[in-house]
């Protein structure tokens, strides 16, 4: 094995003896549009060059189908960022750091304000620094740069200039490249495979939870009209009502955020709703005082109570609490407590069918962001049944779930496992604490 040397660059460590490092100013040109060269959506045009922005990334390359176009002249007046096949492209606002090499470009291109082009020297391989850029060894840059805050979204031309990175001779960082695309691409494939099994399995329990929900467990009972178009037909003797004459509580949480504290009690955000159970240890804590205040505001939810995420992102994700653990919700998650005739498991299984969950989505149409409010939910309609048969499903879905969930578990746990060495790999690789075999 070749003798290794410090860097003294804590986002790089040690690299081979044979292996330098530089700041990328010095090894690349680095050009975005600038100044008067912005561009506004109204310039947009069906026709004209192409217009490459953040969101046209896609698996290294560029989605050509998705891109906007732009007026010839505005082409022609930024010649910096005429691009070229070949070039390497990094976004730097938005999801910052999306990485792509351009390939098959269907005619003259150019790029928005959010995109970088950079353009390696002679000696200095794009196709290396493509993965240096995807590797952990760029994102420890960034993250140490930003003093690990994450409200960051934005790579900064003049900082990303000083980015150090590790090198090889030429010929090495091509035969690193090389390795990379393939071993990558195998493990992509993996991943990606992965991840439609997951998703077979996920789309496969929802499916069960909304047949049991809306259908019932006997096959043979007669079917009637439920009057509304969620839940088409139902059994006869069930009923369709709006959820505020099914549940005696409907609220949600904190509509202002108390200072967090290292130890206190435990302040539920939308983050911590994720089936029955909350995980009390990695919630936000507050103070005794603010909890008080908040539970006194109806903020508390009891034992057995269903949450229901209705701001953001994960919009629609349903929760349960299984103990007596006191805590309050934050306004981004809702209380809901069953009455004396519904049993609050089988409300949780409810809104997690897609009877209920297409319900939530509709009611988000129009949305500047994801989100309902309380008197929307108050209005979605569930299906109301004997509690006796209530119970019959809650304890049929159990079994299953519980098998799918088991299942799923270890398939995300590899996933994540393949996720980190994809990870590691590339960083590895790339700052030389592992080589190509045979040397170059």
């Amino acid at each position: 094995m070749k003798k290794m040397k410090q860097t003294g660059i804590r986002w790089i460590g040690e690299i081979p003896n044979d292996w330098n490092t530089k700041r990328i100013k010095y090894m690349a040109t680095l050009k975005g549009r600038i100044g008067w060269q912005g561009l506004t959506s109204e310039e947009y045009q069906d026709e004209g060059a192409y217009l490459i922005t953040g969101v046209d990334f896609l698996d290294g390359g560029i989605n050509w189908e998705q891109c906007e176009h732009i007026p010839m002249k505005r082409w022609e007046e930024a010649r910096d960022i005429q691009i070229e096949n070949g070039d390497l492209l990094i976004t730097k606002d938005g999801t910052v750091g999306k990485v792509a090499i351009v390939s098959d470009m269907p005619g003259e291109t150019s790029l928005n304000s959010g995109v970088l082009r950079i353009m390696p020297i002679k000696g200095y391989s794009r196709r290396f620094l493509y993965w240096v850029l995807q590797s952990e060894e760029f994102w420890n840059w960034f993250n140490f740069k930003n003093g690990g805050n994450s409200t960051i979204v934005h790579l900064y031309q003049r900082d990303f200039a000083e980015f150090s990175y590790a090198f090889p001779s030429f010929d090495e960082q091509e035969s690193i490249a090389d390795y990379l695309d393939s071993k990558i691409k195998d493990i992509d494939d993996i991943i990606s495979i992965a991840e439609q099994e997951i998703a077979v399995l996920k789309t496969l329990r929802r499916s069960v939870i909304t047949e049991s929900v809306t259908k019932g467990l006997n096959k043979k009972i007669a079917l009637k009209p439920s009057g509304t178009n969620w839940p088409g037909q139902i059994p006869v003797h069930w009923n369709v009502k709006r959820l505020k004459y099914m549940c005696s509580r409907i609220t949600d949480g904190s509509h202002f955020s108390p200072d967090t504290v290292d130890e206190g009690y435990p302040y539920i955000t939308a983050a911590d709703v994720h089936g029955v159970g909350v995980d009390y240890e990695a919630a936000k804590k507050i103070s005794e005082m603010d909890f008080k205040a908040l539970a006194r505001l109806g903020c508390r939810p009891n034992l057995g109570d269903v949450l229901l995420v209705k701001d953001g992102a994960t919009t629609g994700r349903v929760g349960m609490i299984s103990s007596n653990q006191p805590c309050v919700v934050l306004s981004s998650v809702a209380i809901l407590s069953g009455n004396n005739n519904l049993n609050n498991k089988y409300l949780m299984y409810l809104l997690e069918s897609e009877f209920m969950q297409s319900q939530i989505m509709a009611s988000m149409a129009g949305s500047a962001m994801p989100r309902t409010i309380l008197s929307k939910i108050m209005n979605y309609f569930g299906v109301d049944n004997p509690i006796d048969e209530q119970k019959e499903i809650v304890r049929y879905l159990d079994n299953i779930c519980g098998q799918i969930d088991s299942v799923v578990k270890e398939k995300e746990e590899n996933l994540n496992t393949l996720k980190m060495h994809r990870k590691s790999l590339i960083y590895e690789y790339v700052t030389g604490k592992k080589r190509i075999k045979g040397g170059v």
